[in-house]
């Protein structure tokens, strides 16, 4: 009889999960209205932003989940073959957009060596494809791996979890842009991103861990599921100290709120996981862009730059009157479909032309 155990399926509810995650941060990149530092800009970045933790919980989740046949150099070759490389590959847009356009597209290192700057752009991920400082945090998640899969099984990591919340709460990631930095040198402007990376590693560790103890206690979700009305309440309190917070003291982490909205999702999912599993066409559909999330989260910016460009508009579209608020709504909501389709569109056709020219692994490119 062989010994090789069997491929271990990703549950249905985290895929399902995958898939709104990656929904969720596509909103908090097209959907924020309202003027810089008012209520209405404050209360759509509270709603729409942060959905990255929820992606950072999936991570950590899944790399429990899977770990049980883990082996450290072939964990690392898994993720060069299918996190980095189609990271360096999604990468080329952007660092041409860096040469090409600097200034409008916002390259705070705009006359240094190309090689150089492409060397800052991938190990810091914020300028030349603004999401994808995802990519050299979670680095440093996969570097760590084995010490933190040692950690549990020594029943330590998951003591930890208290501490590393209160370091989330009390900690608020730091943030960067590139005209923050006008009077920096390149080296030290290299710094302040190299540390945002690091403090966004700090800031989100909890949820990382914390995905790895649901993946080990998997009964413990349906008791978020019992205490849901709880945790809703705690959800909607949390986001409000937090508008309040940062319309007056300037002082914001949304990551608080979308702890507690992790759990509750998960809870439901979990709870539902057999009606979804019924609704074949839902299901198919969230499994689906599932499977595209990854590549979606690679190449949806270039569409959220495209669009604002093309069509004249603000990042955060301005909201001065009722008029006003109307028409910047159906903006934000009709930028949102933009990016999504054809994000969505694009990985299709590649992953099409890949399949064509005879080649399987598609994800290694374009990370679908």
């Amino acid at each position: 009889m062989s010994d090789v155990k069997p491929k271990k399926e990703i549950l249905n509810y985290i895929n399902v999960f995958r898939g709104l995650a990656i929904l969720l941060i596509l909103a908090g990149h097209t959907m924020q209205i309202g003027e810089k530092n008012s209520w209405l800009n404050n209360v759509t970045f509270e709603i729409w932003a942060g959905g990255t933790a929820l992606f950072i919980f999936i991570s950590g989740f899944l790399f429990q989940y899977l770990s049980s046949k883990f082996e450290y150099k072939t964990y690392l070759k898994k993720k060069w073959k299918n996190v980095i490389i189609p990271y360096i590959l999604t990468a080329i847009p952007g660092i041409i957009l860096c040469f090409t356009m600097p200034k409008l597209y916002g390259n705070p290192f705009a006359g240094l060596n190309p090689f150089l700057q492409i060397g800052i752009f991938l190990t810091t991920g914020r300028v030349h494809n603004v999401p994808t400082w995802f990519i050299p945090m979670i680095v440093i998640f996969f570097i760590f791996s084995a010490f933190l899969l040692y950690l549990a099984k020594k029943n330590i990591l998951y003591k930890l979890i208290p501490l590393l919340f209160a370091i989330t709460i009390f900690i608020p990631r730091m943030d960067i842009e590139p005209d923050w930095l006008v009077n920096y040198t390149y080296i030290d402007r290299y710094i302040e991103y190299l540390k945002y990376i690091l403090s966004s590693f700090i800031h989100f560790s909890s949820m990382y861990v914390f995905g790895m103890y649901l993946a080990d206690n998997r009964n413990k979700i349906d008791i978020f599921y019992q205490k849901r009305y709880i945790l809703i309440f705690l959800m909607v309190l949390t986001s409000i100290i937090d508008i309040y917070l940062n319309h007056n003291f300037q002082i914001v982490n949304g990551t608080v709120s979308k702890i507690f909205l992790t759990i509750i999702i998960l809870g439901y999912l979990k709870h539902y996981d057999d009606s979804i599993k019924n609704h074949t066409k839902i299901n198919h559909l969230l499994d689906i862009t599932a499977k595209y999330s990854f590549g979606l989260f690679f190449i949806h910016w270039y569409f959220v730059f495209a669009f604002n460009k093309v069509f004249s508009v603000a990042k955060i579209l301005p909201v001065e009157t009722i008029s006003q608020l109307i028409t910047s709504s159906m903006i934000a909501g009709l930028r949102y479909l933009f990016v999504l389709f054809m994000s969505f569109i694009v990985l299709y056709l590649i992953k099409s032309l890949l399949l064509k020219m005879k080649i399987e692994n598609t994800r290694t490119f374009i990370g679908v």
